[in-house]
């Protein structure tokens, strides 16, 4: 399935998703919301989904994409509609946002707060392993979780992450041909808690080749972190 396809079908199976998981009732869904951001002298973009009472979820992306790529998914419907606060960014340089200069070890230590984001869940593919594993390396009190899909950085980051506290679901296509899906045990092991989730006949993107199983297993870690 082609990534266009697969974001079309998600459109539609994404409403009956919150009832087909046991986390409960959905909670309101609140209209999406753009936001920018002041940071480092430049505006950031933001989408916001869900109710401001429910647990952060940060969406980061890969080289291809930015944060629009998580609202043609379905994501921030299927977050909100599960009661979690879903805010997807567009790093800088990649969609909405302007490229500068900037020490990718520290991007999201400084930029959390300033999004008004307290200890959120994590949500990084591909590249933007290379701004989220120095946090949760550095600062991993920061964050409520780690959802790693695929992350640049895997090999470098696993011999300084051992017994990471920071509870994680690790995802990998099982077509990956960019990171071998071999690297998904080799993170999971980094972390005290964590689970592994190989989606069938999914590529680098996985989440572009099976939402429906994305959503599903994301939903089904974020309704396990402990309050």
């Amino acid at each position: 399935m082609t990534p266009t396809r697969a974001i079309d079908s998600a459109r539609v199976a994404v409403a009956a998703l919150g009832g087909a998981l046991a986390l409960g009732a959905a909670a309101p869904v609140a209209d999406d919301s753009v936001a920018t951001v002041e940071f480092q002298g430049h505006r950031l973009h933001t989408l916001r989904r869900g109710p401001e009472s429910g647990r952060s979820v940060l969406l980061l992306h890969g080289a291809k994409f930015d944060s629009e790529t998580w609202k043609k998914l379905g994501t921030l419907d299927a977050l909100a509609g599960a009661g979690f606060r879903a805010v997807a960014l567009d790093l800088p340089g990649f969609g909405k946002s302007p490229r500068w200069t900037f020490d990718r070890s520290k991007l999201l230590a400084e930029l959390l707060p300033v999004l008004g984001l307290d200890r959120p869940v994590l949500v990084a593919p591909s590249m933007s392993g290379s701004v989220s594993f120095p946090l949760i390396l550095q600062h991993p009190e920061m964050v409520a979780g780690f959802v790693a899909v695929a992350p640049a950085g895997t090999p470098q980051y696993a011999r300084r992450l051992k017994n990471s506290p920071v509870p994680t679901l690790v995802v990998w296509g099982s077509r990956d041909r960019v990171f071998p899906m071999s690297q998904a045990k080799l993170l999971a092991a980094c972390f005290k808690k964590a689970n592994v989730v190989i989606l069938p006949d999914a590529q680098h993107p996985a989440y572009l080749d099976q939402p429906e199983r994305f959503h599903e297993s994301l939903l089904k870690y974020l309704g396990s972190l402990d309050d």
